[in-house]
């Protein structure tokens, strides 16, 4: 009976048990759907509850935390766990993932064209559930909370400028700032106007020359009063006044030892240059945003006093409080908790100035945006002092495709990377091949893994649609390529359409295996994608190439065997005369021929039989490759006019065993581009020879260009049989 009464007291328990886990499922559901019901339904908090904290903070976490679960839903429903026995039934723990399937249907349907830059959630009027629609947009009308909606600040004009070997003349700040006003970015920080002519000259300038769409966007910047000064009376101010920025951005000390050590002023004198200063442009109708110097490490050392900074600036009229993380030491959980503090406590709009020291500037400024910030200060490329500043090239396309803030440059996304590689040719700076979004690697896929499934689905090794940011996805060629590499370069360039796929497989599979080869001996094709194309094609039934170099000959002379630098060295007339006359040349000879009819004169010839055209040409160049480029330009433009339009924009020769010393092998890469459409190019040729290995550079990079520019196809007729 014992042994009865406890197996019944076991059985009773279990079912107590099992029927309290059902419970708790079921009550789980309905809680989660609750919850997205909630969600999809929750009004917009009136604009009122910013002078109330605690609904203000109860606001900010329903526009920011409930959006970013939101945006991770459908991973989520991707990763549930599988029953045991494999037949596929999601977890129960996930059924509330279920209000948002956007991402996995692109998934599921491997349809790259469905990624639209727009908010999942929103209803069949285009309005969103997450967001607050009614929210302030504009600092004029109140406290602007991320990340429902974000200003975007950009500080590349001036911030960016002190980064090491970044100059621009002011015709080029001109050019920049039309460039971002075009883009649509919020503010313009366009220089000090109170600390150097240049940006003196550009608020001048500015008047005239920028439109008043531009000018309605620009930031003058300075500094707070100096001590036992009026703000009337300090020439720093005035010069800000004079420059007429709508906006004026002014940066203050935050940090309490700053205050007593660096600028040796009292705590109090300090408060006292920020209400002076602020108040008194904000008497001259000038929007006032006050950049607060070491924000984060003074919070940290004296939250009391740091606070009673930013009070004194909103006391005074400043529309904005931008915390500055002025070393770039702080960690995105602090700037996370500091900044909500700021947001709930301030009704102003709460900024963001991060530096990238410790590598985290764009995930501090998210952060932020996250907890409340409503304005980013941010660069083009992130450019900036010692590691730069936050980029905003990461930080934009981060918040409207995975964050989903409203801002206004959003509808512009598409030219960023085109607005990166503006500023950067205009800084005369070199491009960030692995810059996330923008960087010609962004999207670059090399295993031979990831290739293959990315036929499959274009998603499964990227995070967007890669033309969503202006970019474009590139398969790399190299020795860890796989077949699938190869098969979409010959499907990019069209061949692929016209064989059938054992005889296209095939094919990829030998042209694998001489770029394996090549690889072997010092060729690298990552940076050289136009001989990988040329190299299919020459590999292409029927291809025919529109010119073939039949000999050339190149010779180098100098009547002057004296070293260079004695030459240089010559100060008078007669040296630099001997220099002129007897300094080295090189001089080219090649025979080129072409495809169809030409004659000597520049006349088609009468012979309509006559399928090629033979020309010799002879040019003189600095070296023998500058003569072998003019001698080939001129035995092409002829027959070839585009030819004449191509430069040649860069030239690197490498030693690939240098043991070998003169008979080492040379890899030489050139780098092409058309003046007229600005699209550039490389190729990539190896040789012991260094004369040989540049003149089969050559080649490749003029016949990419005719190909691209081909009016027909370039296949024999055989190619079809």
């Amino acid at each position: 009976r014992e042994r009865e009464r406890e197996r019944g007291t076991m059985k009773t328990t279990t079912m107590k048990s099992t029927s309290t886990i059902m419970t708790w499922q079921v009550s789980k559901i309905v809680l989660l759907l609750l919850l997205s019901s909630t969600l999809a339904f929750q009004p917009a908090f009136p604009t009122t509850t910013r002078n109330n904290p605690l609904l203000k903070k109860q606001a900010l976490s329903s526009s920011a935390s409930i959006q970013y679960v939101s945006s991770h839903s459908s991973s989520t429903l991707m990763n549930s766990r599988r029953t045991p026995e494999g037949d596929g039934d999601i977890d129960t723990d996930t059924v509330g993932a279920t209000n948002d399937n956007f991402i996995l249907e692109n998934f599921e349907n491997q349809n790259i064209e469905q990624l639209e830059l727009k908010d999942h959630n929103n209803d069949s009027n285009g309005n969103s559930g997450n967001l607050n629609l009614n929210a302030v947009t504009d600092v004029s009308d109140g406290q602007v909370i991320g990340p429902a909606h974000v200003l975007v600040y950009d500080t590349s004009l001036r911030d960016g400028t002190q980064g090491e070997s970044v100059s621009v003349s002011c015709d080029d700040k001109l050019k920049i700032a039309s460039r971002l006003s075009s883009f649509d970015v919020d503010y313009i920080e366009a220089g000090w106007p109170g600390s150097n002519p240049k940006d003196a000259e550009f608020f001048h300038r500015a008047k005239t020359e920028l439109s008043e769409e531009t000018r309605s966007k620009l930031v003058a910047f300075g500094s707070t009063r100096r001590k036992r000064i009026l703000a009337k009376d300090d020439a720093q101010i005035k010069a800000l006044v004079d420059s007429g920025a709508p906006t004026i951005c002014m940066v203050a000390k935050g940090h309490k030892w700053q205050v007593t050590d660096i600028i040796r002023a009292t705590p109090q004198e300090n408060l006292d240059m920020i209400t002076d200063s602020v108040s008194y442009l904000v008497s001259l109708g000038k929007t006032v945003f006050v950049d607060l110097e070491h924000f984060f490490d003074g919070y940290k050392f004296d939250e009391e006093y740091t606070m009673s900074c930013c009070q004194a600036a909103v006391d005074a009229g400043a529309k904005g409080l931008v915390l500055c993380d002025t070393n770039g030491g702080s960690m995105p959980w602090e700037v996370g908790t500091i900044t909500s503090k700021v947001v709930e406590r301030f009704d102003a709009t709460v900024g963001m100035h991060a530096h990238n020291d410790c590598g985290m500037a764009v995930a501090n400024s998210i952060t932020a945006a996250q907890n409340g910030a409503g304005l980013i200060q941010g660069t083009i490329n992130g450019i900036g002092e010692r590691t730069g500043n936050a980029d905003l090239c990461s930080i934009v396309p981060s918040l409207a495709l995975h964050v989903n803030s409203k801002m206004s440059c959003v509808q512009n996304l598409q030219n960023i990377t085109s607005l990166s590689r503006f500023v950067d040719e205009t800084m005369n700076r070199k491009p960030d091949s692995a810059a996330p979004f923008v960087g010609a690697s962004a999207f670059a896929h090399k295993g031979g893994l990831h290739v293959a499934a990315m036929e499959r689905s274009p998603m499964s090794y990227q995070h967007i649609d890669p033309s969503l940011v202006g970019n474009k996805k590139r398969v790399l060629i190299s020795e860890l390529s796989g077949r699938q590499n190869i098969m979409g370069k010959i499907k990019d360039l069209g061949g692929i359409d016209y064989i059938s796929d054992d005889v296209a497989s095939e094919r990829a599979i030998a042209i694998l295996n001489r770029v394996k080869r090549l690889e072997s001996i010092g060729y690298t094709f990552e940076g050289a994608e136009a001989s990988v194309d040329i190299m299919i094609l020459h590999a292409t039934k029927g291809y025919c190439p529109p010119f073939t170099v039949l000999d050339y000959s190149a010779q180098v002379f100098d009547g002057d065997l004296d070293p260079a630098f004695r030459t240089l060295l010559h100060d008078t007339e007669s040296g630099r005369k001997r220099k002129e006359r007897f300094g080295a040349r090189a001089r080219a000879t090649v025979n080129v021929r072409t495809l169809g009819s030409w004659s000597g004169d520049g006349e088609e010839n009468e012979d309509e039989n006559s399928l090629f055209s033979d020309r010799l040409e002879v040019s003189d160049g600095n070296g023998p490759v500058d003569a072998l480029a003019k001698a080939m330009k001129r035995a092409l433009v002829p027959s070839y006019p585009i030819v004449s339009a191509l430069e040649l924009i860069d030239y690197k020769v490498r030693i690939l065993d240098p043991e070998s010393a003169t008979a080492a092998a040379t890899r030489v890469m050139i780098e092409f581009r058309d003046k007229e459409s600005e699209k550039t190019w490389t190729t990539v040729s190896v040789d012991r020879n260094v004369i040989s290995a540049s003149l089969n550079a050559l080649v490749d990079g003029f016949e990419y260009a005719l190909i691209e520019h081909a009016s027909e196809c370039n296949l024999c007729d055989d190619f079809f049989e």
